[in-house]
């Protein structure tokens, strides 16, 4: 009997390998699949093998479908938020929904994205605070796809001038169309398939270190003293998003003050791999004790053309100790070429013909995730 032979010249093989290596890229494990796979042929007759490659390519591709990532999408909303997590369970949650305004320009665009990925409705969409670029976009959104559930902190501090009342009011005329629930610090949301781990809201504050962090933070020293704040960015939902080895940090538009109790004189959240980089890079956030102190691989700037992207603030994220990679939904253009990353980590160039380009993160259980630019489809992976 002629045995399968390894060799590139054998069809069976060639057939084999290409569909087993295009299965393995979208698992995102290529060499776990590749070698399972090859552990099976390798010994196989010839003929039997060319029976059984269907079979093979079947347990292939439902080894892939068990591998599922994390998605996180980055929606540019010009200077806003409007962050899209998909989890593996294919639930969907939406933290913000931009400005309102614009011709529906950023209910268009997020609704665009949700599309793109498959979805009909959104299950959560959260609510960080009450200022125009977050709620603002919440009832032409709701005109576009359905939403299961909001998610705030409560009432609004409507004594803050910078809380339109307007939108307040708007979000609080759709709220009755879906469920509503509202969180405080050391809740979790129930988003199926990540754990979700609420740090901040309504001015509040997780005060036990998460599991593994509360080490002394020797940043806290040199920190200088932060202002109060008794407005609604004080008061913003912050959260960790945690999918096995990988930890995602999203912190609304917390203030410096809010942003070093949870860092100092103990740092209660531990390091992360992908940082969203606080109220668009604004210098009202991102104290260096928090943000040095969380060590993050990677960093996303939700900033417009002129809004955030502060150069102070922009040198504080940019040399946070261990950063690999700074990526901006938007070049900074009051900011100037040494506040901007290279061009290939930015989404969006230009203020004029702004085609809405977002940042996506793929994450997987190891640690290990992929950051991609839909501007020129760059694309960066990062290992644990």
């Amino acid at each position: 009997m002629k045995y399968f032979e390894f060799t590139t010249v054998n069809p069976c093989y060639c057939r084999f390998v290409a569909a087993v290596r295009r299965i393995s890229i979208l698992a995102a494990a290529p060499r776990q699949l590749f070698r399972m796979c090859f552990r099976v042929v390798r010994f196989l007759p010839m003929r039997p093998i060319s029976l059984i490659l269907p079979a093979l390519l079947l347990a292939a591709t439902a080894l892939a479908a068990s591998q599922k990532s994390l998605d996180i999408y980055s929606i540019d909303v010009e200077g806003g938020q409007a962050t899209l997590i998909v989890s593996p369970s294919g639930q969907s949650m939406l933290v913000d929904t931009g400005f309102p305004g614009f011709q529906g320009r950023d209910a268009d665009r997020i609704a665009a994205v949700a599309k793109n990925v498959g979805l009909k409705q959104i299950d959560y969409v959260l609510i960080t605070h009450y200022h125009r670029d977050h709620v603002g976009g919440v009832p032409q959104l709701a005109d576009r796809i359905k939403i299961g559930t909001f998610i705030d902190h409560g009432p609004a501090k409507l004594d803050d001038p910078d809380v339109a009342r307007g939108d307040y009011n708007s979000y609080m005329g759709v709220l009755p169309k879906a469920k509503h629930l509202v969180v405080k610090p050391g809740d979790k949301i129930p988003l199926k398939g990540v754990d979700i781990k609420v740090l901040s809201g309504a001015g509040e504050h997780i005060t036990t270190p998460l599991p593994g962090a509360g080490q002394p933070n020797p940043l806290c020293a040199s920190e200088p003293a932060a202002v109060p704040d008794l407005g609604e960015n004080a008061r913003s939902i912050g959260m960790l998003f945690t999918y096995g080895k990988f930890r995602f940090l999203d912190l609304g538009d917390l203030t410096k003050k809010k942003e070093l109790e949870l860092a100092c004189p103990e740092n209660l959240l531990g390091m992360v791999d992908v940082y969203l980089v606080t109220h668009h890079g604004l210098d009202l956030s991102n104290a260096k004790a928090l943000v040095h102190a969380v060590h993050p691989r990677v960093a996303i700037m939700n900033n417009g053309a002129h809004k955030g992207g502060r150069p102070a603030a922009w040198q504080i994220v940019h040399d946070s100790p261990g950063l690999e990679d700074l990526w901006q939904l938007h070049y900074a253009l009051d900011a100037g070429k040494d506040h901007n990353v290279p061009e290939q980590f930015i989404a969006n160039l230009e203020e004029k013909n702004d085609a809405g380009n977002y940042i996506k993160v793929t994450a997987n259980t190891d640690g290990t995730f992929t950051v991609l630019n839909t501007r020129n489809n760059f694309e960066k992976s990062y290992k644990k």
